[in-house]
């Protein structure tokens, strides 16, 4: 059987995000579950994780300052909260997108910037669905091992950034301004954050390998008991 991926996204307006989420799964040989606040999981039932987009997360569970007038979902920061450090014990690998990258880091005692224009100054004020933004790949990242090359352009639809990675996780990408672009395990486990969102760019065969990368090791997991450590 093919390896099951948890998706989490919002209760209420997230089909979108997981409906392009799911098609990406199944072209990488894959199948999906949302998991929503309403829905839950059972962590026993999942083979990978993809913590996706959406509000921003609470300051409260950073340690932040609260910004006025932004959207916050205090179920599911508590719903991801719990499911993402138990999949990292568990050692089942994960995805983050967007908001998902900044919750693993948050998740494992992070800090993020609530609003990267009021700390990044001279970073355009940039919010398009499309390719737009040039990121790097540090040399010794094993996110140049899945996305197979050390540039590439992504989207950028955040105002919230990584600040202080969280335990175990170092930065593996920047872009021009310096904003964190991408996160993964120093350790080599199967934990992964990209800033950017892959699921929105299906035509680009780069973006396609995060999640190939994903369900392989999903699969390996399923089938060994054991996931694979990728090198630089």
């Amino acid at each position: 059987m093919k390896p099951l991926i948890g998706v989490s996204t919002s209760a209420t307006g997230g089909w979108r995000s997981y409906l392009a989420i799911s098609f990406a799964i199944r072209r990488a040989g894959g199948r999906s579950r949302r998991i929503t606040p309403k829905t839950g999981y059972s962590i026993t039932e999942l083979d990978g994780v993809i913590a996706g987009g959406g509000d921003d997360i609470s300051a409260s569970v950073y340690g932040g300052e609260l910004l006025p007038n932004v959207r916050l979902d205090p179920e599911r920061d508590a719903l991801e909260t719990e499911l993402i450090p138990e999949a990292v014990r568990l050692e089942i690998p994960i995805l983050g997108i967007c908001r998902g990258a900044q919750m693993i880091n948050v998740s494992l005692g992070g800090t993020l910037h609530t609003d990267i224009w009021e700390v990044f100054e001279n970073a355009p004020k940039l919010r398009t669905v499309l390719p737009r933004k040039e990121i790097r790949v540090a040399a010794d990242a094993w996110l140049s091992s899945v996305l197979q090359t050390r540039k590439c352009r992504v989207n950028a639809l955040h105002h919230q950034s990584i600040k202080e990675t969280g335990r175990s996780l170092r930065v593996s990408a920047l872009d021009d301004h310096e904003i964190v672009q991408a996160i993964e395990t120093r350790s080599g486990k199967p934990v992964l954050g990209v800033q950017w969102h892959p699921e929105l760019m299906p035509f680009s065969k780069t973006q396609q390998r995060l999640f190939q990368w994903l369900v392989e090791a999903a699969k390996n997991r399923k089938d060994t008991g054991e996931y694979f450590e990728l090198a630089a």
